[in-house]
Order: C-alpha cells, then sequence, then structure tokens
C-alpha cells in the first residue's frame, strides 16, 4: 500500500511568492500542490470542491487577514491543518494562531531547506496513530512539530554580525567578495570571509573565483539560500 500523498492548498497573494512556495512544497516527498491561490475567497471556494490536507497560509491577504480566514474555515467544517507563512513576529499572534489549530509558523523569507524541515515534521506528527501507551509516547509526538534548536555557531562568530552579512550578501544581486562584505558590515576582510565561509559550509551562499585582475583571483559568494 502506497503511501498517503498530503495535498496542500498555497494561499498567497504575491504570485512570485505563490510559484515559489508551490515550487518548493512539489519538491517534498510525501507532498503535492492541491493548488494555488491569492485571496481568502479563492481559497474558500478552492476547500469547497477538493481535497486539501495542509494550507500553506500567508497571513496578511488582499481581503482580510488569514487568521480569519482560518476562523471561517473552521466554522464551516474544513478541518484542514495549518502552516502561516508571515513576516510579521508578533507572539500574539503567534498564540491567537495556536488556538485556531496553526502547527508550524515559518517567518518570511525562508528557504527550501527551512519549509521542507516543516514539512517533514508535520508529515511524522500526521502519522502518528492509534491510542498512546503513556506519556512518552505523547511527548514524542507533539515533539515531532517542533523545530530543532539552532546549531551552535563555529568559536569567534556571532549571530548578529551573521545576521549582518547575511543581509548584505542576500542583497547583492552580484554576490559580494570579502573586501566588499566588510566595507558594507564595517568589519575587517578576515572577519568577513570567516562568515561567508560559513555560510559556503552550511549551504546558504556558493563561492567562485573572480577573475580579470592582475594577481591572485579573488573570491565572489552569492546567497543561493532561496
Amino acid at each position: 500500500m502506497s503511501a498517503e500523498v498530503i495535498r496542500v492548498l498555497v494561499v498567497e497573494d504575491d504570485p512570485v511568492a505563490a510559484a515559489a512556495h508551490a515550487l518548493y512544497v512539489g519538491r517534498v516527498p510525501g507532498f503535492a500542490v492541491s493548488g494555488t491561490v491569492h485571496s481568502g475567497t479563492e481559497a474558500r471556494r478552492h476547500l469547497d470542491h477538493h481535497r486539501v490536507d495542509l494550507l500553506l497560509l500567508d497571513l496578511f491577504l488582499p481581503d482580510g487577514h488569514g487568521l480569519q480566514l482560518v476562523r471561517t474555515l473552521r466554522a464551516a467544517g474544513h478541518a484542514a491543518d495549518i502552516i502561516a507563512v508571515t513576516s510579521a513576529r508578533d507572539l500574539a499572534m503567534v498564540r491567537e494562531g495556536v488556538s485556531l489549530g496553526v502547527v508550524q509558523y515559518v517567518l518570511k523569507p525562508f528557504t527550501f531547506a527551512t519549509l521542507r524541515d516543516r514539512l517533514l515534521r508535520y508529515a511524522e506528527f500526521r502519522a502518528t496513530t492509534g491510542e498512546a501507551s503513556g506519556q512518552d509516547e505523547v511527548d514524542r509526538a507533539l515533539a515531532a512539530l517542533r523545530a530543532p534548536r539552532p546549531a551552535a555557531l563555529p568559536k569567534g562568530l556571532t549571530a548578529a554580525t551573521l545576521r549582518a552579512v547575511t543581509d548584505v550578501l542576500r542583497s547583492a544581486a552580484d554576490g559580494l567578495t570579502a573586501t566588499e562584505a566588510a566595507a558594507d558590515v564595517g568589519i575587517s576582510r578576515i572577519t568577513a570571509r570567516r562568515y561567508l565561509e560559513h555560510l559556503v559550509d552550511t549551504a546558504r551562499a556558493a563561492r567562485a573565483p573572480q577573475y580579470g585582475q592582475v594577481g591572485r583571483p579573488e573570491l565572489r559568494y552569492r546567497w543561493s539560500g532561496h
């Protein structure tokens, strides 16, 4: 018997972001895109005619807030789970979403790896069936939804500087050298290179030699997290 395919409705008002999110979902084994819609009204219409197990739901829609859409869906008997996608960092909104059945939050912008992790954790949680033998088994089932703690940074690197280097690299369409990143962030070239190499090691950036200058070519780094 083949494993159940989890059907996902992408609800996102930005067509470019919606297409990217649908592409991400389609790349995760065990998941399929049921549809892509750009408003709460379109989402309700789709749910009335198609099987949907999970909504990947942007919270800021042109015809209302995403959590209000969830309330409407629950009142209409739709039981699909929700992964909220938002740039908002309001923890009161997070608590409200949990009370409505939001099982995960993903902050924009996010990488494919981040969404894949959340989807696979949701699939693991969804696959738990039957009666728990005790508290430990209940705890393990719920733990599947929780994201792991972020890995510790290498010695000498700080989260604040990593965020700064990440931000300037992401905004550089043609990439950056360590010298350019250092000037933008206000750190030494050697320090900038350490952070850039860390981003390469964690598959969030790629590097290639930059030719055309006299002497040894300098490495150019480009963001590849998306």
